[in-house]
């Protein structure tokens, strides 16, 4: 009638997902994917702070706190949903699921997901924003010989517009707000 609490443990345990695991947030369901995705990838875990540069060539997951600079030419550097940056970082790929303030450069892409926070200049040959993330910074579109691409006027019938700022709404959509217009 009654189960002794080693049999009832054991039982479960090789039946049922691990405890908690349907009440894992979206935003941490995809920094383990990101996380999982990289072959070699170093972690700074949620109970770690770092002060200084960090350099190497392998790729870094940041779940704590780091301060200072972040170079890893070639490698990807993911900030977990619980990691803040205040650092520069210099990458192949950059992934922000947390908060980074400083300055990025990416030689590939930089993405910012949906509850990611980025304050700082952009630089990078790819730039993807979710719907609910932040941005505040220049953005600079590398083109294919590493520099920036060149801007060029644009030849068209429609009037072009001239951005003055951009704005972030209560939901935390991005909003671009032209205050003058030129024909």
């Amino acid at each position: 009638m009654w189960k002794s609490r080693a049999t009832e443990t054991s039982s479960l345990s090789s039946t049922a997902e691990p405890a908690g695991a349907e009440a894992v947030a979206p935003v941490q369901e995809a920094a383990l994917r990101v996380a999982a995705q990289a072959s070699y990838q170093a972690t700074i875990g949620k109970g770690l702070i770092v002060k200084g540069k960090i350099t190497g060539s392998e790729s870094l997951f940041i779940d704590g706190r780091v301060e200072g600079s972040i170079e890893l030419a070639g490698s990807r550097v993911t900030v977990g949903p619980h990691g803040e940056v205040a650092a520069a970082i210099t990458a192949g790929e950059i992934v922000v699921l947390g908060k980074v303030c400083g300055n990025v450069a990416a030689t590939h892409r930089v993405e910012i997901r949906a509850q990611g926070s980025l304050t700082g200049d952009v630089s990078a040959g790819r730039l993807s924003i979710e719907e609910g993330a932040f941005l505040r910074g220049r953005v600079a579109i590398l083109g294919s010989d590493g520099e920036p691409e060149a801007e060029e006027p644009v030849e068209s019938a429609a009037p072009s517009v001239v951005v003055h700022r951009l704005a972030q709404t209560e939901t935390g959509n991005l909003h671009l707000h032209a205050l003058a217009q030129s024909a």
